[in-house]
């Protein structure tokens, strides 16, 4: 019988000769574009309200350090100006796990202070949290931590979908969006 040489120096795999594999990423960011309007609305309500006329309330927000600092003039006001925002972050659909408000304290011209971090990447031990909870799972996609991100990688969509309710599903202290579904 004769024997027949097939030359594969010039194949090129495509995506019907390669594994196919479905993957996305598990992030914690809020969406800077949202979190300015959210801000600036917050500042137009308390320019209008009557009982901050003349308190010399202000929110400003450093998108470099993300924080947000609040200055008034008392304990009450303080509470209500975080009422505020939290109601303006719910409406701009901002979870409000991204906010660490710190301690107020004292600034000058016995007026108040109060410093409120906003939570963006997912930290290692959120990252590691993430991780264990679908490899305890034992579902049949690999999820790895790549830097403030986990990737999730699966063989079917369908697997993908589970993880993604799976999560959901769970109540971690920190906010989690599901990005670069592929």
């Amino acid at each position: 019988m004769p024997q027949i040489l097939v030359d594969l120096s010039g194949f090129q795999p495509t995506k019907s000769t390669m594994a196919q594999q479905f993957s996305f990423d598990i992030v914690s960011d809020v969406d800077q574009q949202e979190l300015d309007n959210a801000i600036n609305q917050a500042r137009k309500e308390v320019e209008q309200r009557y009982d901050f006329k003349g308190s010399h309330t202000t929110i400003e927000l450093d998108q470099k350090e993300k924080t947000l600092t609040l200055h008034t003039s008392d304990d009450m006001k303080l509470r209500a100006l975080a009422e505020i925002i939290n109601g303006k972050m719910i409406k701009r659909n901002i979870s409000l796990k991204a906010l660490e408000y710190g301690k107020a304290e004292q600034a000058a011209g016995s007026t108040l202070r109060q410093i409120v971090k906003i939570k963006s990447g997912l930290e290692s031990e959120q990252a590691k949290q993430v991780t264990k909870l679908i490899k305890d799972k034992k579902m049949k996609v690999q999820a790895q931590i790549q830097g403030d991100a986990v990737r999730v990688v699966g063989k079917s969509k369908d697997e993908l979908q589970e993880a993604i309710q799976l999560l959901r599903s769970q109540e971690f202290d920190f906010p989690i969006q599901f990005t670069n579904y592929r």
